[in-house]
């Protein structure tokens, strides 16, 4: 029992990552990097070439799940998004907490959506650079970005 945290909290020490990827952001990343701006891209590639983590919020999946139901022919298919993503070491999922919940709460009308609530909350609470293209999030100015 004593051996269980001390595990966890070497894990956590493993995959540091210093950005979190906003659901779209992430799509545009596994399907089309193209649509992504020069400063995100140069930023991924220097993530990947470094060997860092990158992290993704919880709620990223079920947005992910929703966003398969409403795309067009272009997007890629769910389930290679989902093969994409498992495919990919490097990154690490976090999931949604107290206090992340608790930061949510602290954000309160400043954003409207709830993913979007959830997605800047986790990264407050674990100090990361957010990777976004949303600009009611960039304009909120409640975390730092990357345009």
């Amino acid at each position: 029992m004593g051996s269980r945290p001390r595990k966890q909290a070497q894990k956590r020490k493993e995959l540091n990552p210093r950005y979190l990827l906003d659901t779209h952001i992430l799509v545009h990343w596994l399907s089309s990097p193209r649509k992504l701006s020069r400063e995100q891209t140069r930023v991924l590639e220097q993530i990947e070439q470094r060997g860092e983590p990158l992290a993704i919020s919880a709620i990223t999946f079920l947005e992910l799940a929703l966003l398969s139901e409403r795309r067009t022919r272009r997007e890629i298919p769910f389930e290679d998004l989902v093969e994409r993503l498992s495919s990919h070491a490097s990154v690490q999922a976090i999931p949604l907490s107290l206090e992340i919940a608790v930061e949510l709460a602290a954000i309160g009308g400043a954003l409207e959506d709830p993913a979007d609530r959830a997605i800047v909350a986790t990264a407050r609470v674990h100090r990361l650079k957010l990777i976004t293209s949303d600009q009611r999030i960039i304009d909120s100015g409640l975390v730092s970005v990357v345009t």
